[in-house]
């Protein structure tokens, strides 16, 4: 309708408070309660409070240590033990503090270092181990501490120290306020784009400064083409879920980035790529536009957590409805996550749930931005405790402290399990994960269910070792991928292994991970 018009250029100036323009800033695009503007060009203004929520350590988070590392290439510097004799500035140390960072994860420790040694860097790292934290840190170290960083407020064409380019819009959002979280306080300005949102409200946004930009990559060049932001200033360009956005098809929108005539050359600038996997093919595509790079894996991506309860229930299709019911009723619903494969279920077994006095809400591709912002906040906040979801919301995002992870509908794809069960139990939280089991459509998937209940030294329901027995050589096989998420394809597999908190070995005598997960299917948002 026209009072929701994203382009409206009156920003509701004429309509007072209710013609859906922030009534903090003046300025459509956004509710008041997240106005994303700070009073001034140089110091935000955003509750430290909310701004510094995140993930509470769990009991398990000592398991960390355990996790198996492999890194590859020449000249690795070594990894930290601590925020604190890292050498990063005081200011920083401070915002990583209030994030409430007490230990560096596997992925922190190795990264953060080769990203100050201005090293080119491909990590594979997991959803929920400290990734964004991993590469944001030494960024914003190097942008904090530096005395001449420019003051490009009011500038028509906004030229960004460092871009992160996302695959789907929340993810995006998710990492332009850990950017804002580290560099809080500062003169450092980080901001977002992303599609389903006014261009003339970002466009103004931006033009008061940006020296961090997370985005979506068809915005991106959006922006790049009509001239409103330039590579020409970069020194840090990141692509987090490199496999997901290729899968995607983002493929030749990475590449016209890497060969625009803005975009600073590699060795120039400094190209860090950060996935859940590696396949060879998306190797040998990176190695392209990254010069001189180490190769960094994190964990055993396939394996499911064992901080997380595994249950499985065998339903027939038309049985699941009174199923999950009974179980959210029985189990309760405090932050529970259910999955489904087709959009059109998510808002009916939402509606299905309210009816039933549950508060529901639901997230897919066909809601509207401002919808899905919402749902997610319902949720986080605890308004809506049950949140159902297609795939879209299993990848990259950080919900906190799910505490039960339903499929409704199993996935097509065992990684795909893995990483929505990954949802809950994260950092060494204890976890919930319930599963529907369909013998008409999934049987592929159980010979690798039940290896993964095995691994995860959980018991197997002896109706699924049977239908195990079935499925035979046709079940979809166990990915493995030889123990990590990709192998290092320049030196076929022969990386230097090594245990999270010691220095590089030949060999590790580290357990494996009991902490990993596995990348899943999203909506393409852009």
């Amino acid at each position: 309708m026209a009072r929701d018009c994203p382009n409206s250029e009156d920003g509701g100036r004429s309509r007072g408070g209710g013609g859906g323009a922030c009534y903090k800033c003046n300025e459509e695009g956004h509710m008041a309660r997240d106005c994303p503007n700070s009073a001034s060009n140089d110091r935000p203004t955003e509750d430290a409070d909310s701004l510094f929520q995140g993930v509470p350590t769990g009991i398990n988070f000592s398991k960390y240590d355990g996790i198996h590392v492999d890194v590859s290439g020449s000249n690795a510097p070594p990894p930290i033990d601590s925020f604190e004799n890292s050498g990063l500035n005081q200011h920083l140390l401070s915002n990583i503090e209030h994030s409430k960072y007490t230990k560096p994860t596997p992925v922190q420790k190795y990264a953060i270092p080769i990203i100050l040694q201005k090293r080119d860097l491909m990590a594979c790292a997991q959803t929920g181990s400290g990734k964004t934290a991993a590469f944001l840190i030494p960024i914003v170290n190097d942008l904090i501490t530096d005395r001449n960083l420019p003051n490009n407020a009011d500038q028509m064409t906004q030229e960004p120290l460092a871009i992160v380019v996302a695959p789907t819009r929340e993810l995006v959002i998710q990492i332009g306020s850990e950017a804002r979280k580290f560099s809080y306080d500062s003169t450092i300005r980080a901001d977002v784009l992303y599609g389903g949102t006014s261009t003339n409200y970002q466009s103004n946004r931006i033009k008061r400064g940006c020296h961090i930009l997370a985005a979506t990559p068809g915005r991106l060049l959006d922006f790049v083409d009509k001239g409103k932001v330039s590579f020409s200033q970069l020194r840090y360009l990141i692509l987090d879920e490199a496999d997901r956005m290729l899968d995607m098809g983002f493929s030749p929108a990475i590449r016209k980035m890497v060969e625009h005539p803005s975009m600073p050359e590699k060795g120039v600038r400094q190209t860090l790529m950060f996935s859940a996997t590696f396949p060879e093919e998306i190797q040998k595509m990176a190695s392209e536009f990254m010069h001189n790079y180490l190769f960094l894996t994190v964990g055993i991506v396939g394996a499911a957590n064992a901080d997380v309860e595994q249950t499985f229930f065998k339903v027939q299709q038309f049985d699941k409805r009174q199923k999950l019911l009974s179980i959210l009723k029985e189990s309760g619903t405090d932050r529970t996550l259910v999955f489904v494969e087709q959009k059109r279920n998510a808002d009916f077994i939402a509606s299905l749930c309210s009816q039933s006095n549950i508060p529901t809400t639901s997230i897919h591709g066909d809601r509207l931005q401002r919808e899905r912002e919402e749902a997610l906040r319902d949720f986080r906040t605890g308004k809506m405790p049950v949140l159902v979801a297609t795939a879209v919301a299993a990848r990259g995002l950080d919900i906190r402290d799910v505490r039960h992870v339903i499929n409704y509908d199993l996935p097509q794809t065992i990684d795909e399990y893995v990483h929505r069960i990954g949802r809950t139990g994260r950092v060494g939280n204890l976890g919930k994960a319930t599963s529907f089991y369909d013998p008409d459509s999934d049987r592929p998937l159980v010979w690798s269910l039940k290896k993964i209940l095995i691994d995860a030294q959980q018991p197997v329901p002896d109706w699924l070792s049977e239908e195990a027995d079935l499925a035979g050589d046709s079940s979809v096989q166990f990915s493995g991928r030889g123990g990590f998420g990709a192998r290092d394809v320049r030196n076929k597999g022969r990386g230097r292994q090594v245990n999270a908190d010691n220095a590089f070995d030949n060999v590790s005598s580290a357990p494996a991970s009991t902490f990993n997960e596995a990348a899943g299917d999203d909506d393409a948002w852009d």
